[in-house]
């Protein structure tokens, strides 16, 4: 039997259904939204895992081409493998959701949204994480939720809920906010420099609209929830448990003070395999051995958080304010266009600048219609960083810290028309402990500036963390957090920006919410810290250096009238063809006659220009050109001095003396000679003269190829002042 709730969202009407469609899963909640349309299922594994110290939960986000009308691009015509929007949407489902299971329903739990129906006006990235919670929350899963999603955009200084493509394309600030009733949960976003007054206005009215989301699906509960599975208890404890922390406890104190991470970890594991060798025979038990690591988790949470919110003591000697120490190198490698190495304390990113043409850059073909973007950004978290063996690729994180690396810069790339490169900055971590992404936001910055990008300002980023009481009463916020800090604090919030403005934001609360007094003092914290870090990376470099590398294509961009694009291009194409052969280049041009050479030197590309601008223009009276021998006759020959353009010099203009045949001269078609233009008729017919017939007063002018010859011009027989050669 369906059962339906509806709610009007900005004079439209948002429904969430179950009972009609995938009524085999554990929950099914079919979310409809204008011309948009998710489906969100979840299911749970039928067999338990008792002592389970994870949430084994899967979230996989899809969108189907169908969706908005389309069949797949390329040769398989049909879905494959997820791509980055559908992993980043699936990110935007998990984190807020997570820490609302109970490790102890030691099920594993699937969460499939999957996007049916898109108008390409309103994104359904925000409907699926309502479907999403809406499906666990009516499903026989214990859920401590609901959650919901809410994008907020600034457009024309308006604060807009729930905003269109087109609202998002003009925005100066974009934000996705998830959380309960009780509070905020996770923010992920991008702004071109706004305040952090204005980020909490926009926290303040996304919560709003989260709290009628979470009403509707306690709605839809109420009509068809099922009876929620029950939670395992524990059937057994940890034996000894008083004695072994009594031990442990002081010897933790001290192993979790030492300088450096991995000081630090190898005192913890010394401690614990002292403890283990002592009740070695009741370790062997493998449930026993579970809650013996489960014990030193929660001394180590103990003892960090007590000393933080205590003595303001954290577990490298930093107070709550203290910035790791920070050094930056530029162009440490010499064949890249540009490089940096930034290091903050045990966190360190190799950042690597390449610049292409509009040939590279990145082609999207999704629902929301194809599109190109000149700039990239990719990041590596190899195992080494952390001094681990493991499996290298591409996995979720990386494409999640990277996307949030490349929108904290974005908004500081200039334009194509400033700027006519395509930019890929590629962050390799080679170190890691704590706010890797942030790293790579520093790095980014560094090499980009390295490599001339002329950067509207320096971007930094710093991540931030939050140790709450028990009780709620007490909290301290810490910059630049470490890698213990954040598995073991109560909030990872990363914020990027330059000295005017934030830029990049994502925020990840594991409590249940935050207040605007600890958001505030968050903001105003890590805006102090990035000022410092920016402080310290202007002293290695706060401009583009004044000339890209000598490796880096060249690229130069004219303007020709939209009349001459034709000629230009040339009947399929040829004459542009042409060009690029000799030359070595490659020409894009545009509807408003924007040429664009790109050359693998500036030789190349200087000479293709002169030619590009002989081809768009006009023949000029007593100009001197190279023109080719298309036609030999007995009365002269015809010569084209610019593509299609051909000109007679007659027998009489090919020498001052008289000739008694046109070989003594010219030898063959296709050979290259000096002419001049002497006379345009009244019928535009061309006469030249041979150069040597004449007092020359110039140099011979450069000469696009044209149809059908493709040598060079080095190649070619050439004549001189001792009459022609071969």
């Amino acid at each position: 039997m369906m059962q339906k709730v509806t709610l009007i969202v900005a004079g439209k009407e948002l429904i969430l259904e179950t009972g009609r469609i995938a009524r085999q899963a554990g929950g099914a909640v079919f979310a409809q939204y204008a011309g948009s349309a998710v489906i969100a299922t979840v299911c749970s594994s039928h067999d338990s895992i008792e002592g389970l110290d994870y949430v084994p939960l899967t979230v996989d986000y899809n969108e189907k081409y169908y969706a908005a009308g389309k069949i797949p691009g390329g040769f398989i015509k049909r879905e494959s493998r997820p791509k980055d929007k559908e992993i980043l949407v699936s990110r935007l489902i998990d984190r807020p959701m997570r820490p609302l299971f109970d490790k102890a329903f030691g099920r594993e739990i699937q969460l499939i949204p999957t996007t049916l129906s898109t108008d390409q006006v309103n994104p359904p990235d925000i409907l699926a994480i309502i479907a999403s919670s809406a499906a666990v929350h009516i499903s026989d899963i214990p859920f401590n939720g609901p959650v919901a999603g809410v994008r907020v955009c600034q457009v024309e200084g308006e604060l807009i809920v729930n905003p269109t493509y087109e609202q998002i394309e003009k925005s100066t600030m974009e934000i996705v906010v998830a959380g309960t009733k009780d509070g905020i949960t996770m923010v992920e976003g991008g702004a071109k420099e706004v305040s952090e007054e204005l980020m909490i206005q926009a926290l303040d009215k996304a919560h709003a609209m989260i709290k009628e989301f979470c009403a509707l699906q306690d709605k839809l509960r109420e009509i068809a929830g099922k009876e929620k599975l029950p939670i395992l208890k524990l059937s057994y404890s940890l034996e000894n448990a008083d004695a072994i922390r009594a031990e442990a406890f002081p010897k933790l104190q001290s192993a979790c003070f030492l300088p450096t991470k991995h000081e630090r970890h190898d005192g913890i594991k010394a401690v614990k395999t002292e403890m283990a060798n002592l009740y070695a025979e009741q370790l062997e038990d493998e449930k026993q051995k579970k809650l013996f690591n489960a014990l030193f988790e929660e001394m180590e949470y103990e003892i960090l958080r007590t000393s933080i919110l205590n003595n303001g003591k954290r577990v490298d000697g930093r107070g709550l304010e203290d910035i790791r120490n920070i050094n930056c190198e530029i162009g440490i490698l010499a064949r890249t266009h540009g490089s940096a190495l930034f290091t903050r304390g045990e966190t360190q990113a190799l950042a690597v600048t390449t610049l292409g043409t509009v040939f590279d850059e990145q082609i999207f073909d999704d629902i929301e219609g194809d599109k190109r973007e000149n700039f990239m950004l990719h990041y590596n978290f190899p195992p080494y960083s952390v001094g681990e063996v493991g499996r290298t690729g591409t996995g979720r994180r990386e494409i999640g810290h990277g996307h949030l690396a490349l929108r904290s810069l974005k908004a500081m790339i200039p334009s194509k028309e400033e700027f006519p490169y395509t930019i890929r900055v590629v962050s390799e971590i080679m170190e890691s402990n704590g706010s890797s992404s942030m790293a790579s936001v520093c790095g980014g910055t560094l090499s980009m500036l390295h490599a001339g990008v002329p950067m509207k300002k320096p971007v930094a980023g710093i991540a931030m963390g939050l140790i709450t009481s028990s009780s709620g009463d007490r909290f301290a916020v810490l910059s630049d957090i470490l890698g213990e800090e954040d598995h073991l604090g109560d909030m990872d919030f990363k914020v990027a920006g330059t000295k005017d403005g934030i830029t990049g934001f994502q925020m990840d609360i594991k409590i249940a919410g935050v207040s605007p007094e600890i958001m505030s003092k968050a903001l105003d914290q890590a805006k102090r810290g990035r000022l410092h870090i920016l402080s310290i990376m202007n002293k290695c470099i706060d401009k583009p250096v004044d000339q890209i590398s000598e490796y880096a294509p060249k690229i130069i961009t004219i303007k020709i009238d939209v009349d001459k694009i034709g000629a230009l291009i040339g009947t399929g194409g040829k004459n542009i063809k042409a060009l690029c052969e000799q030359y070595s280049v490659k020409i894009n041009t545009e509807d408003d006659g924007t040429v664009t050479i790109y050359g693998k030197n500036t030789k190349d590309a200087e000479e293709a220009k002169a030619a590009v601008i002989s081809v768009v223009s006009d023949p000029e009276l007593n100009r001197v050109y190279n023109g080719v021998v298309k036609k030999i006759m007995e009365y002269g020959a015809f010569v084209e001095i610019l593509p299609g353009k051909e000109g007679l010099v007659h027998i009489s203009k090919l020498s001052r003396q008289r000739i008694e045949k046109i070989s003594d001269v010219i030898k063959e078609e296709g050979q290259v000679i000096p002419v001049k233009l002497i006379e345009i008729d009244k019928l535009g017919r061309l006469s030249l003269s041979y150069i040597d017939a004449i007092d020359p007063d110039g140099a011979p002018a450069s000469r696009a190829p044209s149809e059908g010859h493709g040598r060079s011009e080095r190649e070619r027989p050439r004549p001189n002042r001792n009459g022609p050669r071969h």
